[in-house]
C-alpha cells in the first residue's frame, strides 16, 4: 500500500464510506486526487554543506601559516578533549581537491567555508603570506571549475595569536577590517558572497568570559562585555572594507547562532513572547547589528558593565546586511506572562530527547522560528541557514558503512519545517549542512562527529555515510521527503 502521511492524509480525504468488521461498522476512506509525497523547495533554492579552517585544513606549520589562538589553546593541557589538536584534522591544506570532489558527488550548488585570518596574514597584519593567499585561490577555483559557488566567512575563531590582546585590544576590530579589505580585493572577482564573523557568543563570551574555548580566558563582566563590543565591531568595519573593495554586486552578511525561541503553544501572546525573548535574549549581538544601537533594556541590564562606544561604532556596526545566516541546531521554548518582561523561558525537561552531543536538544520546529522571528522583527532580505546538523556516534560496519539514521532524521525533521518557512513566505535562499567532514569539534576534540562523511583520522580516508545518500537525494530532488 502506498504510503499516506499524516499531512497528505489530512488534505486528501475525499468521503467515507461505511465498512464492517467482525461486525461492527468501521469508517473508510476513498481518497481523491493523489498529492505530491515530497515538500518541495522553492526553484532556485540553494543547497550547500559547510566547514570552518581550523576545523579541516590542518597543515598547521605548512607555508608560512600564523599561529593562531586555537592552536594555542589546543596545545594547553586540558582544554580539549584528550589533548587533541587540529595540526592534521581533515588534512584539507592537501586533499581539498578529494574533499571538492565531495561536494561534486553531492550536487550541491554551494559551500560556505573559512578562510584562516593567520595563514594569510600569520601576524594578524601585513606582511601578507603569499604561499596562504595562493592556496584560498586555488580552493575558489576548484570550486568555481565544478559549478560550485563559495560563501566565505572571513573569520571562523581561529584568531591570530600575534595580534596584542587578542579581541580586548580595539585595535584587533580595525587589524580585521584591514584583513578583510586584502581578502575582497584579491577574491572579489570571484566570490561574491561573503561572511564577516561566525557565532560572536563563542569567540567572545565562550573565548574571554568562561574559558571554554580560545584563549581560555575568565574576565570580569565589564571587561567580557568590551571584548563584545569589539566583536561585532569588528564585524562592521568589515561589511565596510567589503563593500570598498569588491566590485557591485557583492552580497555581505554574517553567521550567527542566535538564540531560537519557540513558542510553547502557537497563539499570539505565546508567539509575542517568542519574538520579545528573541530580541533580548540576543541584544549584544544580532539586535544592536540589526538595529544600529544597544538596546535600552540591556545597556540598564548592565549598568556600570556596559560596553565603552566611541564616536562612529554605532554607525559602523550598524551597517546594512545583504542577507543574515543562522546557524541552527536546538531551541529554547518561551511562553508569555505577566512579568515586566512579558515572558519566561522554559528550562528542559530532564526527559528532553537530545543527539550525540547533550546541548542538542531535539526540537526540528525551531529553525521555521528561527526565521520567522528574524524576519518578523528586522524584515531582513535574505536568510541562508549557515548551519544545521547534528553529532552522531557513527560506526563503521565490517563493510565500511555507515548508517547514521538518527542524522538523517534530525535533517529530515528540521528541512519539514524549514519547508515551512518557505511554503508562508519568508526569503529563505539556501541551507548549509554542517558539515561535510568530521572534524575537529573545539574543544571536544574529535569525540564528536558532525560529518556526512565519515573520516578515518587515521588514514585520511572519507566514507560517505547513509545522511549523505539521504542528502544527495533531497538535492536532486529540490525536496523533502
Amino acid at each position: 500500500m502506498r504510503k499516506i502521511t499524516r499531512r497528505q492524509f489530512g488534505t486528501t480525504v475525499a468521503a467515507a464510506a461505511a465498512a464492517t468488521y467482525a461486525g461492527v461498522a468501521l469508517p473508510r476512506f476513498a481518497f481523491g486526487a493523489p498529492l505530491p509525497s515530497a515538500l518541495n523547495f522553492p526553484k532556485g533554492f540553494l543547497w550547500g554543506c559547510a566547514t570552518a579552517s581550523y576545523q579541516i585544513e590542518g597543515g598547521a606549520a605548512d607555508d608560512g601559516r600564523g599561529t593562531s589562538v586555537w592552536d594555542t589553546f589546543s596545545h594547553t593541557p586540558g582544554k580539549t578533549y584528550h589533548g587533541e589538536t587540529g595540526d592534521v584534522a581533515d588534512d584539507s591544506y592537501h586533499l581539498y581537491k578529494e574533499d571538492v570532489r565531495l561536494l561534486k558527488n553531492l550536487g550541491v550548488s554551494t559551500y560556505r567555508m573559512s578562510i584562516s585570518w593567520s595563514r594569510v596574514f600569520p601576524t594578524g597584519k601585513s606582511p601578507v603570506n603569499p604561499k596562504g593567499l595562493d592556496y584560498y585561490n586555488r580552493v575558489v577555483d576548484e570550486l568555481l571549475a565544478n559549478n560550485i559557488t563559495p560563501y566565505i566567512t572571513l573569520f571562523h575563531w581561529d584568531l591570530p595569536q600575534e595580534l596584542p590582546g587578542g579581541w580586548q585590544n580595539r585595535d584587533t576590530p580595525k587589524a580585521f577590517a584591514d584583513y578583510a579589505a586584502f581578502i575582497g580585493k584579491h577574491l572579489g572577482d570571484r566570490v561574491h558572497h561573503f561572511m564577516t564573523t561566525n557565532e560572536f557568543v563563542c569567540f567572545t563570551d565562550l573565548g574571554y568570559r568562561y574559558g571554554q574555548f580560545a584563549p581560555g580566558l575568565k574576565l570580569a563582566a565589564a571587561e567580557a562585555n568590551q571584548v563584545r563590543h569589539h566583536g561585532i565591531l569588528a564585524h562592521g568595519l568589515a561589511v565596510q572594507a567589503i563593500r570598498a573593495n569588491t566590485p557591485s554586486g557583492t552580497q555581505v552578511g554574517l553567521a550567527e547562532n542566535a538564540t531560537v525561541f519557540v513558542p510553547v503553544i502557537e497563539t499570539p501572546e505565546h508567539i509575542t513572547a517568542a519574538q520579545k525573548a528573541t530580541r533580548d535574549d540576543n541584544a549584544p549581538f544580532l539586535t544592536t547589528l540589526m538595529e544600529g544601537k544597544y538596546p535600552d533594556s540591556y545597556l540598564e541590564q548592565e549598568g556600570a558593565n556596559a560596553p565603552k562606544v566611541e564616536p562612529g561604532d554605532m554607525e559602523a556596526i550598524g551597517s546594512k546586511l545583504d542577507f543574515v545566516g543562522l546557524n541552527i541546531y536546538t531551541p529554547q521554548y518561551v511562553r508569555a506572562d505577566d512579568s515586566k518582561k512579558g515572558y519566561v523561558v522554559l528550562p528542559y525537561p530532564t526527559s528532553a530527547p537530545h543527539m550525540a552531543s547533550p546541548w542538542i536538544v531535539l526540537g526540528p520546529e525551531c529553525i521555521y522560528w528561527s526565521v520567522r522571528n528574524v524576519c518578523d522583527l528586522w524584515k531582513v532580505p535574505a536568510i541562508y541557514i549557515t548551519e544545521n546538523g547534528t553529532s552522531s556516534d557513527d560506526v563503521l560496519t565490517p563493510e565500511g558503512k555507515v548508517y547514521d539514521t538518527d542524522r538523517v532524521m534530525y535533517l529530515r525533521n528540521h528541512l519539514t519545517h524549514l519547508h515551512r518557512a518557505t511554503e508562508e513566505g519568508y526569503p529563505v535562499k539556501g541551507y548549509f549542512l554542517w558539515s561535510l567532514l568530521d572534524n575537529f569539534e573545539w574543544a571536544d576534540g574529535y569525540s564528536k562527529r558532525f560529518g556526512i562523511h565519515y573520516v578515518d583520522f587515521k588514514t585520511q580516508k572519507r566514507t560517505p555515510k547513509l545522511s549523505a545518500e539521504w542528502y544527495r537525494e533531497t538535492i536532486a530532488k529540490n525536496a523533502v521527503e
